[in-house]
């Protein structure tokens, strides 16, 4: 059975959905001999990504253009139907099952610069070389475009600030560490194998 974590209070913080989706990972950690656990970063070269039903937004339909945006998929072993996404910033359910996720959340703008690419990653990997010392979020004048977490960053004994490799889309990269991008349609299909 997939979790729900209805009962659980989980750790977020606006605006920084690659560590809220790193810590989502941790709770799952000693559940996954019976999951399959992908973080999933969306993003693009231009750094524009239309995203709908997000909390965010200020339109009705909850459409906002991200630079990028993580989420975590999770599919039942042994399953080709139990499969959810599991997205902090949704007014989707959450977890929200995946056909209805993508359906609602990724509609098609047919503008090359909207165009959707996805980074696939095992959440035992990212949880192993994932760092991020939050700088991308410091304006010019040194303030926060968006308050920082209240814990301290996450870093690893390799790297203090990796989060720009996982958000390039340009290419694939030789590490297995990087996981794999992907085009929208191959998204769509790639659990479903």
């Amino acid at each position: 059975m997939l979790p729900d974590f209805s009962d659980k209070k989980l750790i977020y913080t606006s605006c920084y959905c690659e560590e809220n989706i790193y810590h989502l990972c941790k709770e799952l950690d000693d559940i996954k001999n019976k999951i399959d656990i992908y973080v999933c970063f969306i993003s693009n070269e231009n750094l524009t990504v239309p995203l709908w039903k997000q909390r965010a937004s200020k339109y009705s339909d909850g459409m906002i253009i991200w630079d990028y945006h993580v989420i975590l998929i999770v599919k039942e072993k042994d399953s080709e139907q139990k499969i959810n996404v599991y997205d902090l910033d949704t007014t989707l359910p959450f977890p929200c099952d995946f056909s209805t996720y993508t359906q609602e959340s990724f509609k098609v703008l047919n503008i090359p610069q909207y165009y959707r690419k996805f980074r696939i990653i095992p959440a035992e990997t990212f949880l192993r070389v994932f760092a991020s010392d939050r700088s991308h979020m410091i304006k010019e004048d040194g303030t926060w475009s968006s308050p920082p977490p209240t814990y301290p960053p996450i870093f690893t004994s390799d790297s203090v600030n990796n989060l720009q490799t996982f958000i390039n889309m340009i290419e694939n990269l030789d590490s297995n560490d990087f996981g794999k991008v992907l085009e929208e349609d191959d998204f769509r299909n790639y659990f479903f194998r």
